[in-house]
């Protein structure tokens, strides 16, 4: 079997729980499809909680999707964080309009977390019905709040290994 044919997907491991934490983590999520929005938020609060207890956690709403990647990009500036997860909910609709955004959207954040060399989880959720979004938000089995928090928290520690602080 190939890796194309391969149906199955693995979640980020859970990272063992830190006893006592000094990262600090932001949140920028977009309020627009907020009854989506706001549970991977509240789950990725919680998971980061978790994991990493102590650890600071700044939320920053966005009006949209779009606007996100301005907002994450004067966090980063800022340098005081050691990942910053971005959450939006884009639905597919009869023109091509949610896929620009959402391909605009993931480059932006790539583009800076490469330049400030800071760890940007993306979020953003391109979905095709109000059903898949329930999922990946709502859900706890695919939840993507808690998976975008897990790997904060391993790509977080693994840069400071690197980085030697």
């Amino acid at each position: 079997m190939t890796p194309a044919q391969n149906s199955f997907k693995i979640a980020p491991l859970r990272p063992r729980m830190a006893p006592r934490s000094n990262y600090s983590f932001a949140i920028v999520a977009s309020q627009y499809n907020l009854e989506f929005t706001q549970p991977l938020v509240d789950n990725a609060y919680r998971e980061l909680g978790a994991l990493e207890q102590g650890a600071t956690v700044q939320l920053t709403w966005s009006p949209g999707a779009f606007e996100i990647p301005v907002l994450v990009k004067l966090i980063a500036a800022q340098g005081k964080h050691d990942a910053i997860l971005a959450f939006g909910v884009l639905f597919e609709g009869e023109t091509a309009h949610a896929g620009l955004v959402a391909h605009s959207v993931t480059q932006a954040l790539q583009s800076i977390a490469v330049e400030h060399g800071v760890p940007v989880l993306d979020g953003v959720l391109l979905l095709n019905s109000p059903e898949q979004a329930e999922a990946r938000c709502v859900g706890s089995v695919k939840n993507r709040g808690i998976e975008a928090a897990r790997a904060a928290i391993s790509v977080a520690r693994t840069a400071r290994e690197i980085s030697g602080k």
